[in-house]
């Protein structure tokens, strides 16, 4: 009794402008016969070619009014009130908030008593929508009945509420010329319930509006052109929020369909495939669509939320509509019922066109005491049955069954998966993991919403990639072989990496290529890697870089991770990986923008799986876009040569060649032959002069 929908009121305008027609011509069919009297002259054929009516604008208002009464009042029998006034020259009360006036029969009774607007009737001023509006605004003030109880036990010290709660919604179906019309509307509504506030203080037998939503519907004929635009929900005030709606006459209906939907958190479901014989053939049946609407809690309770439900939007309407087919009928007994499965939530259902012959036929089938079993189709091939149509008490009902493991068997073994047992579950990991995410009382001054907000970042971001099997990952499965990975993984997780920790991970980096170039084997030592091992040895480099490029970009916050990130898809891309390939040969689009390929698929797919083109993969995400012009770009080349340039900084140049001037070439043994010179001079022989280019060969440099 606290929502907003607790109250609901319809101000229907009733001046002249909605005498006209709508513009929606319904043709009719002329039946040839004589006439029951016989002085009736026969219908021109210029006549019974165009004969065809259409309703008024006011007639398709209380229709749709009254339409969306009645989808309330099926779902919710008790405790959501809708009251209804007629404006013109003053406003006119249909019903009261008492229960006796809450009924289909005796709103269509005073809509009747009120009839049509006179289109000649003379034009005054008097004849205004704003008379409904502020009589709305006194009806929003008057408590219920179950107000009242709480008004008194307030009085008598016997309830807790220091103050009741009173909000309410307002539809004002109208028509205006524009949108300062409109704002004029919002205003007077708004300073009318500022006002009206003001009075419910000093007043004990009305209660004051806490909020108030107003809904302004503009409906105009068929095929007219408006300068009223929709606007979304808005709040004016922290008692008023407002939103503006535009339709035709014809579309009405389908617009206070789509919003009941959110005013009551209402979802929709198609049956389909249903059986019915025909009409005039009652020896041939076809298959009939039935859509109804229930809690949108029917299909929440499956999975949590709709999203993996099959979903459709019906032609002319607006919102989405989940698609069930028929199953197989049975009735309603204990014996009958006791093969489904467990059922978590159950809530009423009512067709949204109660007056189509297969909503009457399905109607009348569940209320003979038959149910049917709803399936849904399964992404991964097959149906399951999700949901039951049963009626108990004149009433009717759709059940969400359970899909998944029932709360009620006994628990699943850690070692069970949908291939069979499993036996290399990472617990290890995952209780590391959650340790490392634990949260602890922290005395700070920073607000614990803004920790609390960091905390979930971090946990998302890290949980992005987590393999639940040492067989479907090799990163994981190496880290207890290759001495510089689990340190190269901790750099990695930093979100405040620095160039110390960019430049041990470019040479963790520059390890792994170079092992890679020697085609050394990966050390695998789980047992469960059998699979892995199967792989070529350049197949194995590639899964491994492909898969810590996953790790690298669910991390990656800072321009040290991007460059580390570059370096693994160069050594993709050296090990032979053509989709990398073409990936970094993308860098040089003048847009400056390169499209890396995410995938969270397991990296023990075969090579040709990475792509994201491939349809067999049901792990692949949506490629994504990054920016790295802003990045310096390093090739492998310069990797390379920087790593060579800094063991070779380490090390004593030559001596010749610190000797030897520049551009000059060094001499091999320039002291040879200069003892034999010193002992006997005179027969010394001259020695040849050589010059040998000098090859000096250390590990990474050639001269």
């Amino acid at each position: 009794m606290y929502d907003i929908n607790q109250k609901t009121i319809f101000v229907l305008d009733h001046t002249q402008y909605f005498s006209i027609s709508s513009e929606d011509y319904v043709p009719l069919d002329f039946l040839k016969g004589k006439s029951n009297n016989p002085s009736d002259p026969p219908l021109p054929a210029s006549s019974q070619q165009n004969l065809q009516f259409s309703k008024s604008l006011w007639t398709s208002s209380v229709e749709s009014s009254i339409e969306y009464c009645r989808i309330v009042w099926d779902l919710f029998p008790r405790g959501k009130l809708i009251r209804f006034i007629v404006s013109d020259t003053a406003a006119h009360i249909v019903n009261t908030w008492k229960f006796a006036t809450q009924n289909m029969s005796h709103v269509l009774n005073a809509m009747a008593l009120v009839g049509v607007p006179q289109w000649n009737a003379p034009q005054s001023s008097d004849y205004s929508v704003i008379h409904g509006l502020r009589a709305a605004i006194e009806a929003l003030a008057e408590p219920t009945e179950q107000q009242l109880i709480l008004m008194q036990n307030q009085e008598a010290g016997a309830t807790g509420l220091e103050k009741i709660p009173n909000k309410g919604r307002v539809i004002c179906i109208t028509s205006a010329r524009d949108n300062p019309s409109m704002k004029s509307l919002e205003d007077i509504f708004h300073n009318v319930l500022l006002q009206q506030n003001t009075v419910a203080m000093a007043q004990k037998k009305i209660l004051p509006i806490d909020h108030c939503h107003l809904v302004i519907i503009n409906m105009v004929p068929m095929n007219k052109e408006t300068l009223v635009t929709n606007r979304a929900k808005k709040d004016l005030s922290p008692c008023l929020s407002t939103e503006i709606h535009t339709t035709s006459a014809p579309e009405i209906s389908n617009k206070l369909t789509h919003l009941i939907m959110s005013h009551y958190d209402l979802a929709s479901t198609t049956v389909t495939g249903i059986p019915m014989k025909e009409e005039q053939n009652a020896n041939s049946s076809a298959n009939y669509d039935v859509e109804i609407l229930h809690a949108r809690n029917a299909h929440t309770a499956i999975c949590g939320n709709e999203a993996l439900l099959p979903t459709s939007i019906k032609e002319g309407a607006e919102y989405e509509t989940v698609t069930l087919k028929w199953c197989t009928p049975r009735g309603c007994g204990a014996s009958d019922m006791s093969a489904c499965p467990p059922c978590l939530a159950q809530h009423r259902v009512t067709p949204v066109d109660v007056t189509s012959r297969p909503s009457s036929c399905l109607i009348n089938f569940l209320l003979n005491g038959r149910s049917v079993l709803l399936e849904m189709p399964r992404k991964t091939g097959g149906k399951t049955t999700s949901h039951l149509l049963s009626a108990r008490g004149g009433e009717i009902f759709i059940h969400a069954l359970q899909i998944t493991r029932s709360c009620l068997e006994d628990p699943p073994s850690i070692s069970e998966g949908p291939g069979g047992r499993i036996t290399d579950y990472r617990i290890a990991d995952f209780a590391a993991f959650i340790k490392a995410h634990r949260l602890v009382p922290l005395k700070s001054k920073v607000k614990p919403e803004d920790n609390l907000h960091i905390a979930r970042e971090r946990l998302y971001n890290r949980s992005l990639y987590f393999p639940l099997t040492l067989s479907t990952t090799i990163v994981f499965n190496l880290q207890r072989s290759l001495a510089w990975l689990p340190n190269f993984l901790r750099k990695i997780a930093k979100e405040d990496m620095d160039k110390t920790d960019e430049i041990q991970c470019q040479q963790n980096i520059y390890d792994l290529y170079t092992a890679s170039t020697r085609r050394e084997l990966l050390p695998f030592s789980n047992l469960n890697a059998n699979r892995i091992k199967g792989h070529k040895k350049v197949d194995q480099y590639k899964l491994f870089c492909a898969e810590l490029e996953v790790i690298i970009k669910s991390c990656a916050s800072t321009p040290y991770h991007k460059k580390i990130l570059e370096n693994i898809q160069n050594v993709r891309a050296a090990c032979g990986d053509a989709t990398v390939k073409s990936e970094l040969d993308a860098t040089s689009d003048p847009s400056g923008k390169t499209i890396i390929r995410a995938t969270t698929d397991s990296p023990l797919s075969p090579p040709h799986s990475m792509d994201t083109s491939s349809s067999g993969t049901g792990h692949i995400s949506k490629a994504t876009k990054r920016n790295f012009s802003n990045v310096g770009q390093r090739s492998l080349f310069d990797i390379v040569s920087s790593a060579e340039r800094s063991q070779c900084s380490k090390r004593t140049d030559f001596s010749g060649r610190l000797c030897t001037p520049l551009g000059q070439v060094a001499k091999l043994y320039p002291d040879f032959g200069l003892k034999d010179a010193d002992g006997s001079a005179t027969t010394a022989t001259p020695v040849k002069e050589e010059t040998l280019g000098i090859k000096l060969e250390v590990p990474g440099i050639r001269t």
